[in-house]
């Protein structure tokens, strides 16, 4: 009874809400779903609507029973879903089986590696939404696998997609850095075929995937250990990211994602959000939640543990971060807007960021993180609370002075101590530079037209604001950083 009345009071609460009718009887396919995001968009469709007719989770998995396993032990057994456990009781998993299904595959094979032909035919029958959220977020993935997830595997979901009877509107999750380190403003618009972020060059997508899988054969007749193999091909993912003008594989290939899906959508329906930074919860199901350490949370920490004393970064960059229950919210609102319009096949793409409305500076990051372990410092093992300075950013300039300084003045047997570690410092300090400089030293702005036009007719739907909030101006960055999101983190990632 427990779970009904439940079920009954959460019914009467979002009864008159456009997104809890439009939600309810759909079927609705995940990719990705063990992902931080994916989680997030899970957890909120369970929690706003218990009459969603299915949720079918891909996940990779070789058989039915492993997917199983995963689904409830990296998903639904997490402290996310505590508020849709509280609400169902006893009841809970009954809830979950009837609503949540896991689906054992992979994004990289033909027919997203569904080997039950049988759940596979009642998929294609039965799905009205498809949601992309699967991909390899690692900056420096070998190039092959970051082909073939990020890349292949989004056209892999498009044609699973157009073999469904009832598919009405694909969404795709991208990312606002497949821009590159493009500066000033950057526009919500499409990748076409082809092209690349360098005027002097031409994109051949087939091309690209041709040379990953002749240089694979290369390395594999060569012998090499897994390990040397691994970092052959992320070196030359990285290189191919370069000389086609993205900074690292993993926005390359995403990049590459968006022009095949633009290419082959045909009549589908294609929204594309593309999310900046994602950050822990701003405020459902409750705030500060997060898992595993995201892009700035390895400084934030390493910072408040007193093992980072300067970082590489301009103290006046927009540091574009963004609460994953926001993005979440977007994507909600952008599924009930363009299903209600499916009959439009254009491609529109949504910047979920915070640099134009709502801008946060690497100063800002830095004077908060300060704050906070001031305040509250980081025991460490022997029970001694660790002090710690202001942290020292380093730009551009001063990286290239001190490598010259390292190069051609230090390396004498005198200074050799001296040498030793100051080369392992600055060493650690450039690395740390190559892999932010596309956050760090950004200078760009995502533009948001698309995004603002999206919360218009949010309000002209009466879309609840509150509920499906996904305007950054209504974030106060003091209170997100020092109040939820870096007590989040200690709660946890740090000391779960």
């Amino acid at each position: 009874m427990e779970g009904r009345e439940n079920e009954e009071f959460q019914n009467q609460d979002m009864e008159f809400d456009p997104i809890a009718k439009f939600l309810q009887g759909k079927t609705i396919l995940v990719t990705g779903a063990t992902g931080f995001l994916s989680k997030v968009f899970v957890e909120k469709i369970l929690r706003l609507q218990p009459k969603v007719n299915k949720l079918y989770l891909l996940l990779r998995a070789q058989d039915e029973e492993s997917a199983i396993q995963r689904l409830n032990d990296e998903i639904i057994s997490t402290e996310l879903f505590k508020v849709v456990r509280e609400k169902w009781g006893s009841e809970f998993n009954h809830f979950i089986s009837s609503k949540v299904v896991a689906v054992a595959g992979d994004i990289s094979f033909e027919n997203l590696g569904v080997k039950n032909s049988k759940l596979r035919q009642k998929i294609h029958k039965e799905i009205e939404i498809i949601v992309n959220m699967a991909a390899t977020t690692d900056f420096n993935e070998r190039y092959d696998l970051a082909l073939d997830i990020n890349t292949f595997g989004a056209l892999n979901v498009l044609s699973f997609g157009k073999k469904c009877d009832k598919v009405k509107l694909f969404l795709h999750v991208s990312t606002a850095y497949v821009c590159g380190e493009q500066t000033g403003i950057i526009l919500e618009k499409r990748f076409y075929m082809g092209e690349t972020l360098k005027e002097t060059t031409n994109l051949n997508i087939i091309e690209e995937r041709r040379s990953a899988e002749e240089k694979l054969d290369q390395l594999r007749h060569q012998s090499l250990s897994n390990e040397a193999l691994t970092i052959e091909m992320k070196e030359f993912g990285l290189k191919r990211a370069k000389s086609n003008g993205w900074p690292n594989t993993y926005v390359f290939t995403k990049a590459m994602g968006e022009m095949l899906l633009g290419k082959f959508k045909g009549d589908f329906p294609l929204v594309i959000i593309r999310p900046s930074m994602i950050t822990s919860t701003f405020k459902q199901p409750f705030p500060g939640w997060i898992e595993g350490l995201r892009t700035i949370d390895s400084v934030i920490m390493s910072y408040g543990k007193g093992r980072l004393t300067c970082f590489p970064g301009n103290l006046n960059s927009a540091l574009d971060v963004i609460p994953v229950d926001m993005v979440v919210n977007a994507m909600a609102v952008a599924m009930e807007v363009h299903y209600a319009n499916h009959q439009n096949s254009r491609e529109t793409i949504y910047h979920v960021s915070s640099s134009l409305q709502n801008p946060i500076k690497c100063s800002d990051i830095r004077k908060f993180a300060y704050c906070y372990f001031t305040k509250t410092p980081w025991i460490d093992r022997n029970g001694q609370s660790v002090k710690i300075g202001e942290l020292t950013m380093i730009s551009r300039a001063d990286l290239f002075f001190l490598s010259m300084q390292l190069k051609y003045v230090l390396p004498l047997k005198r200074f050799k101590k001296v040498y030793t570690k100051l080369d392992h410092q600055i060493k650690f300090v450039t690395r740390l530079a190559e892999f932010y400089k596309p956050y760090t030293f950004f200078t760009g702005i995502f533009d948001g037209r698309n995004l603002e036009e999206l919360q218009k007719v949010a309000e002209e739907r009466g879309i609840d604001a509150a509920e499906f909030d996904f305007n950054s101006r209504n974030i106060d960055w003091e209170d997100y950083i020092m109040n939820i999101h870096i007590p989040g983190l200690l709660k946890h990632v740090i000391r779960s």
